[in-house]
């Protein structure tokens, strides 16, 4: 059994001692040793029991991704796992300081600088000093923070511990409920009517073939309504047939070898976890900005409803990049060919991308994620800590509409913006590594097969490939059969 419970029972603890553990009254709180012992024993029994409940259900859904050789969503585990463990520690060092920032004196001036609520008058606020907490500054003074103003960022730690599971795990299901319709595409690539549309000896003209009509026209020539038609494409249209089927055919075009049989579909899947991975971890730079927001919600500023429309703004602007992607691969074919072979053959390139870095898109939509998830918890807090008409929502409405925004963004994000980035990006200059776990894999089975038929003879299985990447045993053994065996591995980017 690991010590991560230990992490999950400070939190835990953290948001029920802050639910006021300052005297009221001018009653004095009794200390461990006024306790019974009963009470101290069953308050601990409870918190250990839910946080190891919590231990073993992170442990099967462990045993459960790696029995479907899940290697991705096993990392993305990992760092949420590791996540819970700063949070979780954070807290212990808040605990356990907490005798000594009590005793930590500031100016009166400056307690009540950058508030993020207006200030009461100095006889109330003195009165309030007074009673959350138990160590008295010198006149003039006030502590740095009350007991109870620590005890709410207790549970400010709390909600962010539970909300950033939940939202990781609607992200990821939001994401691969949009890719597993594409699964009926990926059927149809084994029909004889897709193999006559691919046929090379069939021609037609560029603007008669289905993708080059859905991505141009009129507005496409003028550069306004060229960003606003893709501005509006990604809520009606994100991505079609035609678009999956022609990005399909480009990609086992450029990367592999063309007219062979490849689950493009599962591979999309399996890309979307290796981004995934990446989108819910929480870099220094994210804690920063954490940080950072915190500095400036001060009253006035109206930081919070900026905050709240920055992720917006990013995943909005990143699925209409997306959509101009795919518009300006359909003008270069015009402007290529008047006559296309079978599916028009799109070219994969770098420079379709801001700064020629695909990889951005990813870092922009990781940041919109923690900033929207964040300002959700955020709301849900405020509401819990200090309800829902407190001084933080001075216009009520608006604080609805925001969280409205939030959550739509939240689904706009995981079911567009990021199965769309993992399918777009497919066709920048470089292939991505989630190609080499199906072509591994398949390569492993072909070497199984032939040493059961004796012509494998007694030769060891090489625990690296010539790349040096590491053989792993892979769910995609199951895909298409291909002549892997006779071909040489594509290099990786």
């Amino acid at each position: 059994m690991s010590g991560r419970w230990l992490c999950w029972t400070m939190v835990l603890c953290s948001a029920v001692d802050g639910g006021g553990a300052s005297s009221d009254g001018g009653g004095k709180e009794r200390e461990l040793f006024q306790i019974p012992t009963w009470a101290v024993a069953v308050v601990c029994t409870i918190f250990i029991f839910i946080s190891l409940l919590l231990e073993k259900g992170l442990d099967r859904v462990t045993s459960w991704l790696w029995e479907k050789h899940k290697s991705s969503l096993l990392e993305a585990l990992d760092k949420i796992k590791a996540e819970l463990m700063i949070l979780g520690f954070i807290s212990l060092l808040l605990t356990f300081g907490e005798a000594y920032i009590l005793k930590i004196c500031i100016p009166e001036k400056a307690a009540v600088t950058m508030l993020p609520c207006p200030a009461p008058d100095m006889t109330h606020r003195r009165h309030l000093a007074a009673d959350n907490t138990s160590y008295q500054c010198k006149k003039g003074h006030e502590p740095l923070m009350s007991v109870k103003g620590l005890h709410q960022l207790h549970i400010l730690l709390f909600f962010l511990a539970v909300f950033h599971v939940l939202y990781s795990f609607i992200t990821m299901m939001l994401g691969r409920l949009k890719i597993r319709g594409w699964k009926k595409w990926e059927k149809e690539t084994l029909s004889h009517d897709y193999q006559f549309s691919v046929d090379p000896s069939r021609f037609r003209l560029t603007h008669e073939t289905s993708f080059v009509r859905a991505h141009t026209s009129f507005w496409t020539r003028v550069p306004f309504l060229f960003y606003l038609g893709c501005f509006l494409r990604q809520f009606f249209r994100s991505v079609g047939r035609t678009d999956y089927l022609t990005l399909r055919h480009g990609f086992i075009a450029t990367h592999l070898t063309p007219g062979r049989q490849f689950d493009f579909q599962k591979y999309i899947k399996r890309s979307l976890e290796d981004d995934f991975k990446i989108a819910v971890g929480i870099s220094p730079v994210l804690w920063a900005s954490f940080v950072i927001f915190l500095l400036l919600n001060v009253n006035g500023w109206k930081t919070l409803f900026w905050a709240s429309i920055l992720p917006v703004i990013i995943v909005l602007a990143v699925g209409t990049k997306l959509q101009a992607i795919l518009t300006k691969m359909a003008l270069e074919i015009t402007e290529r060919h008047a006559v296309v072979e079978g599916i028009p053959l799109v070219q994969g390139s770098d420079k379709y991308f801001w700064f020629e870095s695909p990889q951005l898109l990813l870092h922009l939509i990781h940041f919109a994620l923690f900033q929207n998830a964040f300002q959700i918890t955020y709301f849900f807090w405020i509401w819990y800590s200090f309800g829902l008409r407190s001084c933080f929502h001075n216009d009520l409405n608006l604080a609805i509409i925001k969280l409205s925004l939030g959550l739509g963004a939240l689904f706009l994000c995981s079911y567009i913006t990021l199965p769309l980035y993992a399918l777009v990006t497919q066709m920048g200059s470089h292939m991505k590594r989630a190609v080499f776990d199906e072509q591994m894999a398949k390569a492993l089975k072909k070497w199984q097969m032939a040493a059961k038929k004796g012509k494998g003879g007694k030769r060891k299985l090489p625990a690296k490939t010539a790349s040096g990447a590491t053989l792993h045993r892979s769910k995609t053994m199951d895909c298409y059969p291909s002549d892997l065996d006779t071909q040489p591995l594509p290099s990786p980017a």
